[in-house]
């Protein structure tokens, strides 16, 4: 009886092992792909969402700078909410600004949305911003 080496019977098993595992590699893929687009989608998204509501503060502070001035007034500071908003980003959609200016305080609010990457689904982004009003006292 003639024997074989040992290399020759592991390079059998080896052979048959593949042989067993052909095709891993694409079911693998079919739950791991899906699973790490849902994640980057909703890193995507959640970045829109941080950016829509940086945006929507920094407009709200600069109307109500312009609606606290000494002689600013509150269209001032909605025109300026506007301006900002329509002048520094994409991706802002349905804004509205409103505004309310009294003898010690001056406030500007702003609603908008992001861009959704889910279809059907708007996120809204509500801020707000309240200053002093300028005032020379003597």
């Amino acid at each position: 009886m003639t024997r074989r080496p040992r290399h020759a019977r592991c390079s059998r098993v080896r052979q048959s092992r593949k042989t067993q595992e052909r095709g891993s590699a694409t079911i693998e893929h079919v739950f791991l792909l899906p699973a790490l687009f849902t994640l980057m989608f909703v890193f995507v998204q959640g970045a829109m969402l941080y950016q829509g509501k940086a945006v929507a503060l920094a407009a709200a502070q600069q109307g109500a700078r312009a609606a606290a001035a000494e002689h600013g007034t509150t269209g001032a500071g909605v025109a300026a909410a506007h301006e900002y908003v329509r002048s520094t980003t994409v991706g802002l959609e349905g804004t509205t600004v409103t505004g309310q200016r009294t003898a010690t305080h001056a406030t500007v609010n702003i609603t908008t949305h992001t861009v959704s990457l889910v279809p059907g689904w708007q996120p809204t982004v509500e801020q707000s911003a309240t200053l002093p009003v300028e005032r020379i006292t003597g």
